[in-house]
């Protein structure tokens, strides 16, 4: 499959909008869409001290009036599965997810592969060199881009113990967290040098898994800056001309919630 770098998606969109739905449908036809988001279930990834996801049966069957209904209850914290951060997450007086604007939701992907040095190091820092040697093939990072760091690790998602380093929950599990994250001082390069507008990982967390002080995450939502965490298939996506849409749940004064994410390749 040949990829195409597409870098005027929304515009365009919008042209083929007020000339009809058969040029909407055309352009859409030009390209394809990827569901990056896992599915959320009993064995979803949360943080070791957080409760995990509950999907449980209110009503399903027949009812007395002889037709199909179904109804679930489900509850989880913010922070598991594919999931959003906001700015409140780190960020005391932070914004929180109903203060995110759609635009920020949306924009141009890069996606800098750094699978190789992950694997031979679970508690791999990407740091300012991964980019720099990024933008040796590709380019600079675009201002406004929403930076998506394909660690690899979303191969391990089935596999609790591979993706996260460990089976415990509590303490005792967020003490033998291994996993790669970015590094605070490339996340400040990104905000002060790139100027984007958003992070995303396929691990857990955007720290790695041995931080204690989550300066990444500090740093990022007191930027303002959202980030995007356990996103699934990055390997489909191309280096550049993917284009990104973030729908995470509309949670007023919430610090992140679950988050359905695709993206968007003109092939």
């Amino acid at each position: 499959m040949r990829y195409i770098i597409f870098f005027v998606f929304p515009a365009m969109l919008l042209t083929a909008c007020n000339r009809g739905s058969q040029d909407v449908a055309s352009l859409l036809a030009g390209g394809r869409w990827f569901d990056l988001t896992w599915d959320f279930d009993e064995n979803t990834v949360y943080w070791p001290t957080n409760e995990t996801f509950r999907h449980d049966t209110v009503s399903y069957g027949i009812n007395a009036s002889g037709y199909f209904y179904s109804s679930f209850r489900y509850s989880a914290e913010e922070h598991g599965g594919t999931h959003f951060d906001a700015p409140l997450h780190f960020a005391q007086g932070g914004r929180s997810i109903e203060q995110i604007t759609a635009e920020e939701l949306t924009g141009e992907g890069v996606v800098i592969d750094v699978s190789d040095p992950a694997a031979r190091d679970r508690d791999y820092l990407i740091g300012i060199q991964d980019f720099m040697n990024w933008e040796k093939k590709y380019g600079p990072i675009p201002e406004q881009a929403i930076v998506l760091l394909f660690t690899g690790f979303g191969a391990y998602w089935k596999d609790h113990l591979k993706y996260t380093g460990t089976q415990k929950s509590g303490k005792e599990g967020v003490d033998e967290l291994h996993f790669p994250g970015l590094g605070p001082e490339a996340a400040e390069w990104l905000v002060n040098e790139r100027h984007i507008k958003a992070v995303g990982i396929d691990t857990p967390s955007i720290d790695f898994g041995q931080s204690k002080d989550f300066l990444t995450h500090r740093f990022l939502c007191g930027s303002n800056i959202t980030a995007y965490e356990n996103i699934a298939h990055l390997e489909h996506l191309p280096a550049k001309g993917a284009y990104i849409v973030a729908a995470p749940m509309k949670i007023r004064g919430g610090s992140g919630s679950p988050l359905r994410l695709f993206a968007w390749v003109k092939q």
